[in-house]
């Protein structure tokens, strides 16, 4: 499955200076707002130490990682649901994506201009945010409309009132100022909210983008002041510095690691981000290995074998009989797949098997 995430936030922020260091792509970065108007697309592969143990093992033709596609969409300020700016733009753009890494400026400097005037990230994290509230606030509109239609016709009427009534929750949600993705919801209500393309409904983490000289960030008051905005919405922030992080995808695997020593940094911020979204979504990865490849495969934490075998090509899921999987620490503690069998490591799996994150599967 392809994950696409797209990078939000106010104009000015280091949308496309974090794009780049991601992506690698080079898009082109100008400190006025509104320089990205139509997205820039990257793919970049995620960050996975298992991938390159498992090759010292397979010694394979090839090395696949899983990958992240990121999507660098325009600016917004407010009024964007009213089409102020690129706001039109915007919100179709980020309607295409799964979810949404939110950049909020942490960082202080006069060459960059703010288009608020100052630097307030619970201010910013809010405007932006206020936007896809409005612009949802429309889409259940509509929907009511069509709903309350439903029940005069008398067709479906009882689905009808039960989302009804969870519309109604949400649309009490959007009158505090609070998302959508901030309510809990039942199983039967996540059905239901399948009929509606709501905005805030998609996954976030922010991505608080700090001066290097603030790195690792443990005590900028921004940063702090992101984090607060964050935990009431259940989301994740990131500090990272885009500035840096571009420097550092550019260098060799050796030079990076000390880059990152010198910044007191174990990992870089955009692993971390990467890491973030995959747990953001539940997904998880698998892995095939052998002599020509091995590749590392992303599904949903909770998929069975045989939905497993079909990311790799339907005809796998749709012929599928069972599956041999070891775990990724036991191919690579025994050095091998021959051993990891003689060590009865190897298991014979059905099609109710659950895949593990880690797993190594060969589908019969």
């Amino acid at each position: 499955m392809a994950l696409r995430v797209g990078i939000v936030g106010l104009p000015n922020v280091g949308k496309s200076t974090l794009f780049n260091a991601l992506t690698r792509a080079g898009a082109d970065v100008a400190n006025y707002p509104f320089c990205t108007i139509e997205p820039n697309i990257g793919v970049t592969p995620v960050p996975d130490a298992r991938l390159q143990a498992l090759a010292a093992i397979a010694q394979p033709e090839r090395i696949v990682p899983a990958t992240v596609e990121f999507v660098d969409i325009a600016g917004l300020v407010a009024g964007a649901s009213r089409g102020e700016g690129l706001g039109n733009k915007f919100l179709a753009h980020i309607r295409e994506v799964d979810a949404i890494v939110h950049v909020v400026r942490c960082f202080t400097g006069d060459n960059i201009a703010h288009v608020a005037g100052g630097l307030d990230p619970r201010r910013d994290i809010e405007v932006v945010n206020l936007e896809l509230i409005l612009a949802d606030m429309e889409t259940l509109e509509k929907r009511k409309y069509r709903l309350h239609a439903a029940l005069k016709s008398g067709a479906g009427a009882a689905a009808a009132r039960e989302e009804l009534a969870l519309a109604g929750r949400i649309e009490e949600a959007f009158d505090a100022g609070r998302p959508a993705c901030a309510l809990p919801y039942s199983e039967a209500e996540k059905e239901l909210l399948k009929n509606l393309p709501l905005l805030t409904l998609k996954k976030v983490i922010f991505a608080a983008n700090v001066a290097e000289s603030d790195l690792p960030a443990t005590d900028n008051p921004f940063v702090a002041a992101a984090r607060a905005e964050a935990l009431a919405l259940g989301a994740e922030v990131v500090p990272v510095c885009a500035g840096s992080e571009a420097e550092i995808a550019e260098l060799e695997a050796e030079d990076r690691k000390l880059f990152l020593a010198a910044l007191n940094l174990e990992v870089s911020g955009l692993d971390r981000l990467i890491q973030s979204a995959f747990r953001l979504l539940g997904l998880m990865t698998f892995f095939t290995a052998g002599p020509l490849e091995v590749k590392a495969w992303t599904i949903r934490a909770g998929t069975k074998a045989p939905q497993a075998a079909g990311v790799i090509h339907t005809d796998f899921e749709r012929g599928f009989h069972r599956a041999e999987v070891v775990s990724c620490e036991d191919f690579i503690a025994q050095g091998g797949l021959a051993a990891a069998k003689e060590k009865g490591l190897v298991r014979s799996e059905g099609k109710d098997y659950i895949m593990r994150d880690g797993d190594i599967a060969h589908f019969r």
